[in-house]
């Protein structure tokens, strides 16, 4: 019984560490967002935008990268979250809450109801504006650490398999996320630089094949793989999944090497990259904009779909899956519960900006105005204010034992 239970230890451990890291973190991403937003309406707005425009450029020979201190947050920093959330994906799914089907069921059907649903909301707002469709994905994100870090005001009175519901249902929509942006959000293609990126893809096949566990080798490859997908046309965060794909769960004895990596790295990402993310993408201007801005297709579209949408897809796929007999409510968990789930899911905020990002950065009219920024802050804060409602009603007044 006590070698099952340290196996028990060993999977949820990372799990546990995951789930308080991203709650703490969550509240210094709330701070980062608050002090750009208070950056972009005040009379620090020009030494804001000024920052956000500061050129950076690195050079080796004729390779050049030269870009503002913004792409290089976008591109660069949410390159190595996604080598987070690449890690973590691949450990859920060898041995965590997303290896076996019955566990995976409901949290898929949740995910794929809180995306489909949402996209739906947002095309009835923009259907017919080609440029605005291009933001259509923009409200199927969630914002893993944002949502647990509005759970964790609600403190031990939160039953552990309802984090795990959140955080599963999250990194389904982190994974869709990476499809949507590989399929939809490509720019025109380079084939040399493809087939450069493809053939460090190989070099870092080889390199698990052979059995190497030094995470260093992985990296010191995955640096000119993110540059050669970087000048491919791909997005470059693409790359930081692909690295950790490669990454060895297992190494000598019970050493994980991508269990380390991930350990080590999440602290980083947490505390450093989400928050200055969301200080450099949250900083709109509202104090300028009228109703009829505020009422524009775009944003009621992106408003829409994370508050209702992603509530109807959310409880909606949820009671599917338990209807089919796919899933079942995890023991301590209510339909109330799940409601409640389900609003805080619509909390998008850096995924939906990261997103946003990419549809518009070729746009112009609308959403040049901050629009789609406007429309991911104001439902996401409702999103996450009636979750917190809704749960501090429903969830029992004493903790969870």
């Amino acid at each position: 019984m006590s070698a099952a239970n340290g196996r028990i230890d060993r999977v949820l451990q990372p799990l546990q560490e995951f789930l308080r890291l991203e709650a703490a973190g969550g509240i210094v991403l709330m701070f980062g967002a608050v002090v750009g937003l208070l950056c972009a309406n005040t009379p620090l707005s020009a030494i804001y935008d000024r920052l956000l425009d500061v050129p950076l450029a690195v050079q080796v020979g004729n390779l050049e990268i030269a870009k503002p201190l913004l792409l290089w947050i976008n591109d660069g920093l949410m390159a190595v979250f996604f080598f987070l959330v690449g890690m973590e994906l691949k450990r859920e799914v060898l041995e965590g809450h997303l290896s076996s089907l019955r566990t995976a069921g409901l949290p898929a059907f949740a995910a794929a109801g809180g995306m489909l649903v949402p996209a739906a909301v947002y095309a009835v707002f923009n259907w017919g504006d080609a440029a605005a469709m291009k933001g259509w994905a923009i409200p199927t994100a969630t914002d893993i650490a944002f949502a647990l870090g509005i759970l964790s005001l609600l403190g031990d009175r939160v039953p552990a398999p309802l984090k795990v519901l959140l955080l599963s249902v999250a990194i389904f929509d982190d994974l869709a996320a990476i499809l949507v942006i590989a399929v939809f959000y490509t720019a025109e293609l380079s084939l040399a630089a493809l087939s450069l990126a493809a053939a460090l893809v190989l070099a870092l096949l080889a390199l698990n094949r052979l059995g190497v566990t030094r995470t260093a080798a992985y990296l010191l490859v995955g640096v000119p793989l993110w540059v050669a997908v970087l000048k491919s046309g791909v997005h470059a965060t693409l790359a930081g999944v692909v690295v950790a794909m490669f990454i060895p769960l297992r190494g000598q004895g019970d050493h994980s090497p991508l269990k380390h990596l991930e350990h080590a790295l999440h602290p980083w990402v947490a505390f450093g990259v989400m928050p200055v993310f969301a200080f450099a993408n949250a900083g709109v201007p509202v104090l300028d904009l009228s109703l009829d801005q505020l009422f524009h297709p775009i944003p009621l579209g992106i408003m829409g779909g994370l508050v209702v949408g992603k509530l109807v897809g959310f409880v909606g796929a949820s009671w599917l899956a338990t209807v089919l007999g796919v899933a079942s409510l995890p023991a301590g968990v209510r339909w109330s519960h799940v409601v409640g789930t389900g609003l805080l899911s619509g909390v998008g905020f850096t995924m939906s900006l990261f997103i946003a990002g990419l549809a518009f950065e070729q746009g112009g009219g609308a959403a040049a105005l901050g629009l789609e920024r406007l429309g991911i802050l104001i439902g996401s804060l409702l999103a996450g204010s009636a979750g917190y409602v809704l749960l501090s009603a429903a969830l029992p007044k004493r903790p969870q034992a």
